[in-house]
C-alpha cells in the first residue's frame, strides 16, 4: 500500500508457523485495505478478534469470524488421504451472513500456478526431486511466490528437504552467497522479481523467467525451453532457460487432458485437481519400489526376543535395490516410459533421498523398538529371573525404564497395556532385590 509520502511503500506481514498459505492470503486480503486506511487501530481490534479464534485441531471444522465476515475453513490432518478431497466445510451452524468457504487452507490453485508451463511440469517435477538449484523470475512477488510454493509442493507425498525462498530481494543477507561464482549454486529454488538477477545469477543451472499471462488459443500461452546461453540482457524473453535432459520420457496425455477441461470450461479447481493427482501418482510410483525395498531391510519379527537388543536395519544398498526394479519397478505402476534407473542413480545424490531416507530409518527404529517392548511384555520374567545375578537383574530395571522413558518421549505407538506390563515386571523385579538396592533405585 502507499505510504504518507510517495516515494515510500508500507508493507502488511503475517508471520506464522503454520503453512496455511490460501488462509493466510485470504487474510490479508481482508485486513490490508483496512489496514492502510486506519492503521494500528485496525490491527488492534483484528488481533482482539483473532485472539478469540479456537486452537487448529487436526480435522476439526472452524469458524473463524474476522471483520464481519466468517471465514469456514477445515484444519488438515495426517490420517487425510492424499489426492482425495476431504469433506468441504459446510454451513451447519446457518450462520449469518453466509460464510466465506475456503476448501484448503493450504493447498494452492496449482493450475494457475503452472499455467504458462504446463508443458513443462513433467520436467520440473523432476527438477524438484532432483533438489535442482531453479530460478523463477517473475512479474510480481505474488506470482513469484505462488510459483516457489507449487513447485515445492508437487513431491507430495515426499518432502522437499532443501530451503526455497518464495520471494528473494537483493537485500536478503544470503545475496552475496548466492551469487557467488566461486562455489557451486546451492540446492535451492528462489523466486525473484528484479531482472537484475539475470545477470548475477547467470551461472545457476535453471531459470524459469515468467512474463504476464498471455493467452494462445484456448491455452496461455507456454514457455519455451531455451540455452543458458541466450540468457543475456535484463529483457530476456519468457522461458526455461536449461540444458537439462529429462530422464522420463514426456507424457502427452497429461496436456490432452488439460485442454479437454479448458474447452469444457471446466472449475480452475478441478483442474487443479487433476494436475494433483499427476503429480500424486507419478511422486508414488517412484516412491514406492523405494518403499518396498526400505521394508525387506528390517529385521523379521521372529528374530526380535524379550532379553536381547533388536537385531540392527540392514544398511541401505544403492545397487541391490537398483536391481529390484527389473521385476518390481515404476513400470507396474506408471506408464510413462524412460531412464528410471538413471533418475534414482540421481536421486540418491540429492538432499531429497538423503531426508526421506533418514525418515524412514527413524520410523523403523521406533517400530523396532516398538516389537521390542510387546515381546518382553509377553515373556515370563520370573523364568528369566531364575539364576541372574544382582548385577544383570539391575541392568535389566534400568534398561526398560529407559526403554518407557523413550517410549513416552518419541511418542511411539504402543499399546497402553503392554507400557503397564513392562511397568509391573520393574515392580516385580524390584521387590525381588535387597532393601539397600531397593532404596538405590527407588529413592523417596
Amino acid at each position: 500500500g502507499g505510504g504518507v509520502c510517495p516515494s515510500l511503500f508500507q508493507s502488511l506481514v503475517l508471520v506464522s508457523r503454520l503453512p496455511y498459505v490460501n488462509l493466510f492470503q485470504c487474510l490479508l486480503q481482508l485486513i490490508a485495505p483496512e489496514y492502510f486506511d486506519k492503521l494500528d487501530p485496525c490491527l488492534e481490534a483484528v488481533c482482539s478478534e483473532i485472539d478469540q479464534w479456537p486452537l487448529p485441531v487436526p480435522g476439526r471444522m472452524l469458524n473463524l469470524p474476522l471483520m464481519g465476515v466468517v471465514i469456514q475453513v477445515r484444519v488438515p490432518s495426517r490420517v487425510d488421504k492424499l489426492g482425495s478431497s476431504p469433506d468441504k466445510p459446510v454451513n451447519q451452524e446457518n450462520l449469518l451472513p453466509a460464510p466465506l468457504v475456503l476448501s484448503s487452507v493450504y493447498e494452492l490453485d496449482l493450475f494457475r500456478c503452472f499455467q504458462p508451463v504446463l508443458t513443462h511440469v513433467q520436467l520440473l517435477w523432476e527438477l524438484m526431486l532432483l533438489a535442482e538449484p531453479l530460478v523463477v523470475l517473475a512479474p510480481s512477488p505474488a506470482v513469484s511466490s505462488e510459483t516457489v510454493l507449487a513447485l515445492t509442493s508437487c513431491l507430495a507425498p515426499l518432502k522437499y528437504c532443501c530451503d526455497y525462498r518464495p520471494y528473494f530481494t537483493i537485500h536478503d543477507s544470503e545475496f552475496k552467497e548466492y551469487t557467488t561464482r566461486t562455489q557451486a549454486p546451492p540446492n535451492i529454488v528462489l523466486g525473484v522479481t528484479n531482472p537484475f538477477f539475470i545477470k548475477t545469477l547467470q551461472h545457476w543451472p535453471h531459470i524459469l523467467r515468467l512474463g504476464e499471462l498471455k493467452m494462445a488459443g484456448d491455452l496461455p500461452k507456454q514457455v519455451k525451453m531455451k540455452k543458458l546461453a541466450k540468457l543475456r540482457s535484463l529483457d530476456a524473453k519468457p522461458g526455461l532457460y536449461s540444458s537439462y535432459k529429462t530422464f522420463l520420457h514426456k507424457d502427452k496425455g497429461l496436456l490432452k487432458r488439460l485442454l479437454k477441461g479448458i474447452h469444457k470450461k471446466r472449475s480452475s479447481e478441478a483442474q487443479s485437481a487433476l494436475l494433483r493427482r499427476y503429480f500424486l501418482e507419478l511422486t508414488q510410483s517412484f516412491l514406492i519400489p523405494l518403499e518396498h525395498y526400505m521394508a525387506s531391510l528390517m529385521p523379521l519379527q521372529k528374530a526380535i526376543t524379550p532379553w536381547k537388543n533388536p537385531p540392527p536395519i540392514r544398511p541401505f544398498q544403492q545397487e541391490e535395490f537398483l536391481r529390484t526394479l527389473e521385476h518390481a519397478g515404476p513400470q507396474l505402476t506408471c506408464v510413462i516410459k524412460g531412464d528410471w534407473i538413471g533418475l534414482y542413480r540421481r536421486f540418491f545424490r540429492s538432499p531429497n533421498f538423503d531426508g526421506w531416507y533418514r525418515q524412514r530409518h527413524k520410523e523403523m527404529t521406533h517400530k523396532l523398538e516398538v516389537l521390542h517392548l510387546e515381546a518382553i511384555s509377553e515373556a515370563n520374567i520370573g523364568t528369566w529371573m531364575k539364576h541372574k545375578s544382582e548385577v544383570e537383574v539391575v541392568d535389566l530395571v534400568l534398561k526398560l525404564r529407559e526403554k518407557l522413558v523413550r517410549a513416552r518421549r518419541h511418542h511411539l505407538s504402543v499399546k497402553e497395556e503392554t507400557v503397564q506390563r513392562v511397568g509391573q515386571y520393574i515392580t516385580t523385579i524390584l521387590r525381588s532385590l535387597p532393601e539397600d538396592l531397593q532404596a538405590v533405585l527407588c529413592p523417596q
